[in-house]
């Protein structure tokens, strides 16, 4: 695990080669959230990607041309993800004029030409259906727009696709920008030589889709707190009736199997011992708090309660290295979002250095009010959990190493 998080450290950056009147293409991750109308509600992914193109423009970079997708495009409207309502926030942010290119591949010979502005941003990348595939036309006509790729864009890293891998194959400088070596290093130092004890918090729906990070990251770790929906899995795998609670039945063996690893490894594992529990999600009539084995027939799990809270605040309170990857409960509906804002306050009150892993648990972080005092906030949340598993991002693969 830990020696493909080494090698993807060694990655060369902007600072290790000359941009002077070079053309630059980066991949930056503009996946932005948006209310329904246009409006972007979180504009941290833009203002991450600031350093290096500002970086680009100081040191006199002739061209410096923008990629990035979008949502989920797959034939819907393009009106809804097109790009032009994001270029309003970067242009405000830059204070620099920016071009928005709709058909880059019929404009090519225009955006290399002096006509053009010195920034463009292309139109949404995943409008073109080759990019999903890693299509190898789309990456070269990609590579056609520079001389050297950056891929600044952590949150997409472990996609394989033609910006954020194929296109590397054709250029023949490709380098790290500063956001995507900042969160490569940022993991890196919750894992080599972190202070100790380290604690990983996590949650979330599935064990499934957290089986490969428990399994990698119990060797480093001295607790593990177990939280939100998976907690049900490991609860219903020692016996308790988990009732109507999400939980996954063909995971059982496999969650006493990590209790039974973290066990002989000497890693403590704390799992819920009271849980918010409702007859209804989206309509509730009936809320109620109970210890973990008395779940009322009919009922769900959706938040931990009040005493699995205390004891989970004791074991992040004495902890060093805190990552944090899944919600407790069902933050996003107010009445489940206690347990979830409790743990933010409790990592984020410790001197430990803390990393919150992205996606929902960034979101929780900043819907808590800590989003400035955690030590770093991830801006990928599938990446930042491969990069825990000990994948080799398929976006760093491809860049030049020192």
């Amino acid at each position: 695990m830990l020696n493909n998080l080494e090698k993807m450290q060694n990655v060369k950056t902007l600072k290790d080669i000359d941009v002077s009147n070079k053309r630059v293409l980066i991949r930056v991750d503009f996946n932005v959230p948006m209310d329904s109308h246009h409006n972007i509600t979180d504009d941290s992914r833009i203002k991450a990607a600031i350093p290096t193109i500002n970086y680009c423009i100081d040191n006199n970079a002739q061209k410096i041309v923008l990629v990035t997708h979008l949502g989920r495009p797959k034939g819907e409207d393009k009106e809804r993800f097109s790009l032009k309502y994001i270029i309003k926030r970067l242009k405000r942010l830059l204070d620099e004029e920016i071009e928005l290119i709709e058909d880059f591949e019929e404009k090519t010979d225009y955006i290399n030409s002096d006509k053009s502005q010195k920034i463009i941003l292309l139109e949404n990348i995943r409008f073109y259906e080759g990019e999903t595939k890693n299509d190898d036309t789309l990456a070269k006509n990609l590579s056609k727009l520079c001389d050297i790729y950056v891929n600044d864009a952590f949150g997409t890293s472990h996609r394989k696709h033609s910006s954020t891998y194929g296109v590397a194959n054709h250029c023949t400088t490709n380098v790290a920008g500063f956001l995507l070596k900042k969160e490569i290093d940022a993991f890196a130092k919750a894992l080599f030589n972190p202070v100790k004890p380290i604690n990983l918090v996590v949650g979330g729906a599935k064990v499934s889709s957290k089986i490969t990070l428990l399994r990698n990251i119990l060797p480093k770790v001295d607790k593990i707190v177990i939280g939100g929906a998976m907690s049900n899995t490991f609860l219903k795998a020692l016996g308790h009736d988990m009732q109507d609670s999400l939980y996954e039945d063909e995971y059982l063996e496999e969650a006493l199997a990590i209790l039974n690893e973290a066990k002989n490894k000497n890693v403590k594992v704390y799992l819920p011992v009271d849980l918010v529990i409702t007859d209804d999600i989206e309509k509730p009539i009936d809320v109620k708090i109970v210890p973990v084995q008395d779940v009322l027939k009919g009922f769900k799990a959706v938040d931990i309660g009040p005493a699995t809270v205390k004891l989970f605040e004791e074991a992040i309170g004495l902890s060093n290295t805190i990552i944090w990857n899944g919600p407790m409960g069902i933050f996003e509906i107010d009445m489940f979002s206690k347990g979830t804002f409790r743990i933010a306050h409790a990592i984020a009150d410790t001197y430990a250095y803390s990393i919150v892993g992205g996606g929902d648990t960034a979101n929780a972080a900043d819907k808590a009010g800590e989003k400035e005092n955690f030590s770093f906030i991830s801006t990928g949340g599938g990446a930042s959990l491969e990069l825990l598993e000990g994948i080799f991002l398929p976006g760093v693969e491809n860049l030049d190493k020192i």
